[in-house]
């Protein structure tokens, strides 16, 4: 995964809490009082601080590997998950950037299969490697599935 897919949390996990930070400090001061103000900010910057620690080991979380027959992903900080997927199985293999995205030079290569529950995303890619992993999905699945 692309070193890019860290900043791209950080700066969504920024965004959101100086927002929420913010605007519960705003409407804390004028309906309570400054301490709870305070306090609401610095909650505010411990969860930044903690977003912007976990960005780093969500990036390294992610992994896939393509074997012979099925396409393996494994993600997860505190819980581990490992995702089979056939290559007979999948349906539409498709690649997504957001503007954030797009302007740090990552993609998504989202994979649907029939069943909905295994659906899976592959995060943080460089725009070039997602379109080519793309590409080799889409082949595999169409020579896996043609015997259905």
């Amino acid at each position: 995964m692309s070193p890019a897919l860290a900043w791209y949390r950080r700066l969504v996990v920024g965004a959101v809490c100086l927002i929420a930070g913010v605007g519960g400090a705003v409407t804390l001061f004028v309906w309570a009082s400054w301490p709870w103000a305070a306090g609401w900010t610095a909650a505010a910057l411990a969860a930044f601080a903690a977003g912007w620690l976990l960005a780093g080991r969500f990036r390294g979380s992610w992994g896939y590997a393509e074997a012979a027959e099925e396409l393996y992903l494994t993600y997860g900080v505190l819980v581990r998950q490992l995702v089979v997927v056939p290559y007979g199985r999948m349906q539409v293999v498709d690649v997504t950037a957001d503007l954030l995205e797009q302007a740090l030079g990552i993609a998504t290569v989202r994979v649907r299969t029939a069943a909905s529950t295994a659906d899976i995303r592959v995060v943080g890619l460089p725009l070039a490697e997602a379109v080519q992993l793309r590409d080799r999905l889409a082949a595999r699945s169409e020579s896996f599935s043609t015997g259905l």
